[in-house]
């Protein structure tokens, strides 16, 4: 049982690792220079993890290393918010993990879109909870939404750009370098 173990992880860190770099420097850079609010690449490099990395813990480290390496620069804010907000950026990489039992093109807008969602729905919650910002009745907690809701255009946006441009680049990079360790996404290889 012991060189199987050795042999996956040899595995994970050859080729898993250095992507998961890859990922946590996009997104780091990503969040620190001027961008459009909310359109950064982290919810699509976690779902792009999810899918695509053989270790679940470092699927669901990629978005949480991004946010905590990123926060340490911008600085934090409520402690409470910022665990909402991590969470559920680390949500779409349990999405991933999921969608890589389905066919990949099938499933992909779908969990995108889902990971853009429950970011607005359990995000804005925590900002009308704990935030102050609204009063705590339904008339606030509607207001916060509604005032939430340019953001949510751009969430959505960012992170249907962000999916495709991460899978098209994964995608011409498997059709490109055929020597690519063949189980490394082997979704991407079922037939469409």
């Amino acid at each position: 049982m012991a060189p199987i173990s050795k042999l996956f992880r040899a595995a994970v860190v050859g080729t898993d690792l250095p992507l998961a770099a890859c990922l946590v420097g996009l997104d780091l850079v990503a969040r620190l220079l001027p961008h459009v609010p909310n359109f950064t690449p982290v919810a699509a490099s976690a779902v792009f993890a999810g899918v695509v990395f053989r270790s679940r813990a470092l699927a669901l480290a990629v978005p949480l290393a991004a946010m905590l390496l990123s926060d340490l620069v911008l600085g934090a804010y409520d402690w409470r918010i910022m665990s909402v907000v991590y969470a559920s950026l680390a949500f779409p990489a349990v999405l991933g993990m999921w969608g890589r039992t389905f066919r990949l093109p099938m499933v992909l807008a779908p969990v995108v879109l889902s990971s853009s969602l429950i970011f607005f729905a359990t995000t804005n919650f925590a900002v009308w909870a704990f935030s102050g910002m609204y009063p705590h009745t339904q008339d606030g907690l509607v207001h916060c939404y509604v005032a939430a809701l340019p953001f949510l255009q751009n969430t959505m946006t960012g992170d249907l750009f962000w999916s495709a441009a991460l899978f098209g680049a994964w995608w011409l990079a498997r059709r490109s370098f055929p020597a690519l360790p063949a189980n490394v996404l082997p979704v991407l290889q079922r037939p469409i």
